[in-house]
């Protein structure tokens, strides 16, 4: 069997009495789509806008599982359960199941870009190896090292289906709203080849060659800037 398992994943298990409800007047995207075939790629923002979490939801009956990265998985189910308050709701990490992914083959295609390839929830296996490489070469960002503290259109949410502009209120959203009526997103997070990381740079991966960088729309001179992210470049 193929090795599949994204280790530095893990899944929270959002169950309870109106727990789509509380999502949605949480996070980015539009809750109210979410189906067992249709995850969600959402943000968690600060009242400003910025980054705090980046995760993936998916439909387990009445029940909501958040795929985020396993070393931030404690600190997102504290942040969640600071907004719970008083209501029926409860977050725990599900140690049954697993994030997989392939580059084809069963389960619905990645949220954010059908690219990514494929994505789904089972019992552990193997580890998976190329996701980083795959994602990284596709100009698709992730996670707190590279999008933390970064406005969150700035991180390419429009583009890559992670911010609804139609539903109601969430944490963070005036400002979003704002930005995306205004077409002010002067910023962009981008994947540059590099082995020399500078004052730019969010992260840089050594082993490929590459650095997430966060550069203004003047200045992409060697940034990856693939067909999903021109499109919206050329309207600036």
């Amino acid at each position: 069997m193929a090795a599949t398992t994204l280790i530095d994943r893990a899944l929270l298990r959002l169950s309870g009495e109106g727990v789509r409800d509380f999502l949605q007047g949480l996070v980015t995207n539009d809750v109210t789509h979410l189906a067992a075939d249709r995850p969600l790629w959402t943000g968690l923002l600060t009242p400003q806008g910025k980054t705090l979490f980046d995760f993936i939801l998916w439909a387990d009956a009445k029940d909501v599982l958040v795929d985020c990265e396993a070393a931030q998985a404690e600190a997102l189910a504290k942040r969640l359960a600071l907004y719970r308050l008083r209501r029926p709701i409860q977050i725990e990490q599900d140690e049954q199941l697993a994030v997989h992914w392939a580059t084809d083959g069963a389960g619905p295609a990645d949220p954010r870009l059908a690219a990514l390839g494929r994505r789904w929830l089972a019992p552990a296996t193997d580890a998976a190896q190329g996701w980083l490489a795959h994602r990284l070469s596709l100009g698709v960002t992730e996670g707190i090292a590279e999008l933390g503290d970064i406005l969150w259109l700035e991180c390419n949410a429009a583009e890559l289906n992670g911010v609804s502009f139609t539903k109601g209120c969430y944490v963070g959203q005036e400002n979003t709203a704002r930005m995306n009526y205004r077409g002010k997103v002067n910023r962009r997070l981008v994947v540059v080849r590099t082995d020399d990381p500078g004052p730019r740079t969010k992260v840089h991966y050594a082993e490929f060659g590459l650095a997430v960088e966060h550069r203004r729309l003047d200045d992409l001179d060697g940034a990856f800037v693939p067909d999903w992210l021109a499109g919206a470049l050329a309207t600036q």
